[in-house]
């Protein structure tokens, strides 16, 4: 038995060619129910996700090319294998517990993948698309994902500029419970931002944009209040951070109404957060008594810093995939013998089955007590004559003996 990777992501392929490639769950299922119209294709994994989309398989000798043509199937045709990349055994066992470590994400750390990872697992096994070998490498790439997220810090500290500047917040606030929030716009950034927040347990978020209907839209997605863009500073007189993340070319928060905020706040202080680009906040208003101002600079530095620890980290995980790489790969040699050894004692129980029933029959008072007495004493032989071919199977696994004793086995105790 082969296991191979073959698929694209992020790395190969732009997300033009990426997006042709993405496969729903149901396409998934039928296709993976469909297996066994590929000749020697025994088992199969289809991971798809908006970086990647990749088939795990194990298949027969000299039946590789049933792997490219399911995958090919599976996505329609499209001619883009100038973007596929292919990894067999080991480099195939590495590839997967790196995916679900995160390691290979293009956000190191993320938290989505392992999930992912599991899911596509679940399709096809639920689709009796697994055996023992992919059963064996998906459990140990689970494995793998969640002790890298207990036993390292990867996924500490945020790196992204929506999550960071929550986190900043968080950070100076001394915790977001209970505070209020006033967002200035009502684009991806800036609901992004929201989520975060809501994540970190804000309950009241106010919406301005230029355009009332956005801000309303965004507003009844996220749970929050929206607010006429001309009115939005009144709306700060209790609220603790302001987030402005607009398109606009100019200031949207300067310096006099801003004094006049802080006047009706009696010295309340306040947290800006500038994440647009263009800057939405005068940097003069980061000068009046009671604010604290950030902009998308200060946050990229706080960004590249978690980035670096997180690249620390990751080097601790490496160690932990290449532990798993070598044991999986050690219990594979083992696995492949499965079969053959199942073969041969399924045969065997057959011949020692057919002459216990044989000689019972001569037998004009053999009772169930003696049958308990001659299935164990033949059962006991059967081992014994077994043992010391399988021990040399078992021995021979990754070594130059092995074809040896796989073929000397089939030939001596073939029907």
């Amino acid at each position: 038995m082969h296991l191979q990777v073959l698929g694209l992501n992020y790395k190969t392929a732009p997300i033009e060619i990426r997006e042709k490639f993405s496969v729903n769950k149901n396409s998934i299922r039928q296709g993976l129910e469909n297996l066994a119209d590929y000749d020697g294709l025994n088992e199969a994994v289809i991971l798809s996700t908006c970086n990647r989309t990749e088939i795990y398989a194990a298949y027969a000798e000299n039946c590789e090319e049933s792997v490219k043509n399911f995958l090919n199937d599976l996505i329609g045709g499209i001619d883009a294998e100038k973007f596929f990349y292919k990894k067999n055994g080991a480099d195939c066992v590495k590839h997967l517990f790196e995916v679900a470590a995160s390691l290979d994400s293009q956000i190191l750390g993320e938290g989505q993948i392992l999930s992912q990872v599991k899911e596509a697992y679940s399709i096809a096994k639920n689709s009796d698309a697994t055996g023992t070998i992919l059963n064996t490498l998906f459990h140990k790439a689970i494995t793998v994902g969640k002790i890298v997220r207990t036993e390292t810090k990867i996924a500490y500290n945020s790196v992204s500029i929506s999550s960071a500047a929550v986190d900043l917040a968080e950070k100076k606030l001394n915790g977001l419970e209970n505070k209020k929030v006033l967002i200035f716009g009502a684009g991806k950034m800036a609901h992004l931002t929201a989520q975060h927040l809501i994540s970190h347990g804000i309950k009241k978020i106010f919406v301005a944009n230029r355009h009332l209907e956005r801000a309303e839209e965004m507003a009844k997605k996220i749970g929050g209040e929206p607010v006429a863009w001309e009115n939005a500073l009144n709306k700060a007189d209790d609220v603790d951070i302001i987030i402005t993340s607009t398109g606009a070319p100019h200031y949207v928060i300067k310096i006099w109404p801003t004094q006049q905020l802080m006047s009706r706040r009696n010295g309340r202080e306040i947290f800006f957060i500038d994440i647009a680009v263009p800057r939405d906040v005068d940097p003069e208003v980061g000068k009046i008594n009671g604010v604290t101002l950030y902009n998308i600079d200060d946050l990229e530095n706080v960004v590249e810093n978690n980035f670096k620890f997180r690249r620390e980290e990751a080097k601790a995980a490496e160690k932990i995939v290449e532990e798993f790489v070598a044991a999986t790969m050690e219990r594979f040699k083992y696995l492949k013998f499965q079969p053959l050894m199942a073969d041969l004692s399924k045969r065997a129980e057959k011949i020692r089955e057919r002459e216990v029933k044989r000689v019972s029959g001569k037998f004009s008072n053999f009772d169930d007590d003696d049958k308990k007495i001659v299935d164990q004493m033949t059962k006991m032989i059967v081992r014994k004559l077994l043992r010391l071919p399988m021990m040399k199977l078992n021995a021979s696994a990754g070594t130059c003996e092995e074809k040896f004793y796989t073929d000397a086995v089939r030939a001596l105790f073939a029907e």
